[in-house]
């Protein structure tokens, strides 16, 4: 809940300095929207029109770019690698496979954004910094996680991609870089764990197949006989214990 509600206030924050930014401007009102940029006006005022501009484009991105900068990508493959592994496209269905993946991203995402909290949020609430100072301490955190569970390798490809020298220190490194870099990694680690999900259920399936083909009764579907099978090893290894320990532990 904490996680939770500093990203609800992060978002209410920005919204708030778009709409405070604008309240002196003739160019903005309420409730219809209007905005204007005037030869008359002052450079203040097109300066107050841009920004506001770029305010809205960051909140229309805001919800895509936390769920790539977090360990949702990882979580969300994983479960969704399962659910196919098991044989149930459509059980859990997509609302739980989320709700789920949202559920452990908080959870696995809260000493960061209570980082961030502490560092940034609420040092800039109270008017102890700036605006830029906080976007710069709230995002150290997130770097360093993204840092963490980063390869070498993915880094290095968007370094020489992304046309930059060869970095000192990490600070030195741009987000635009680690970001995609991260997200390379993240999905690498998320097809090897989906591989060893998949193994012990592979072995059920081609075990029935063999059986049945042994019977001759080819006209049944290996898949009908092999998923309470496969329901059964889940149960009894308690795999939804497993599999949410290792996606927790993954990232530690």
């Amino acid at each position: 809940m904490r996680a939770k509600k500093v990203l609800l206030t992060l978002l209410v924050l920005l919204a708030a300095l778009a709409l405070s930014s604008c309240a002196g401007s003739p160019g903005f009102e309420a409730p219809g929207v209007t905005l204007s940029v005037s030869p008359d006006g002052s450079p203040e005022e097109v300066s107050t029109g841009v920004q506001l501009i770029v305010l809205l484009t960051v909140l229309s991105l805001a919800p895509a770019i936390l769920v790539l900068a977090t360990s949702f990508t990882r979580i969300v493959i994983v479960l969704s690698l399962l659910r196919t592994a098991i044989g149930t496209p459509t059980v859990p269905p997509n609302q739980i496979i989320i709700g789920l993946s949202l559920l452990l991203t908080f959870f696995i995402m809260a000493p960061v954004y209570q980082q961030v909290d502490q560092q940034a949020m609420q040092p800039y609430l109270a008017g102890e910094i700036d605006q830029e100072t906080a976007f710069e301490r709230g995002a150290a955190p997130v770097r360093e996680f993204m840092f963490k569970q980063t390869r070498q390798k993915d880094l290095e490809l968007m370094l020489e991609m992304h046309g930059s020298g060869r970095p000192e220190t990490l600070d030195d490194i741009p987000t635009v870089v680690l970001l995609p870099a991260f997200v390379i990694s993240e999905l690498r680690s998320a097809f090897i764990m989906g591989f060893m999900i998949y193994v012990p259920f592979l072995v059920i399936d081609l075990v029935v197949s063999s059986i049945l083909l042994a019977m001759g009764m080819m006209m049944l579907p290996p898949s009908l006989i092999s998923l309470p099978f496969k329901l059964l090893l889940f149960i009894m290894v308690d795999g939804w214990y497993l599999i949410v320990r290792s996606l927790a532990q993954s990232f530690m």
